[in-house]
């Protein structure tokens, strides 16, 4: 019996960080395109997309609507 050591615990499957955080998409590929650091063209390219989808819906919301003057008479 030499060198094989006390017999290990069993070790959990591993769970990634994704379902840890509970999200969708790939954390791990997110976190490696942020340390690489060229990432500037992309998030430009896809701000144009969110911004054609998003802008309408929050106009509807969030701006006042136009209101008639009141007549001093």
């Amino acid at each position: 019996m030499s060198g094989r050591g006390k017999g290990g615990k069993v070790k959990a499957k591993a769970k990634s960080r994704s379902s840890r955080a509970g999200l969708q998409f790939q954390v791990g590929r997110i976190h490696r395109l942020l340390r690489k650091g060229n990432y500037g063209e992309r998030v430009g390219a896809g701000v144009t997309i969110a911004q054609g989808g998003v802008l309408p819906n929050i106009q509807a919301v969030l701006l006042p609507k136009k209101t008639e003057t009141k007549k001093t008479a």
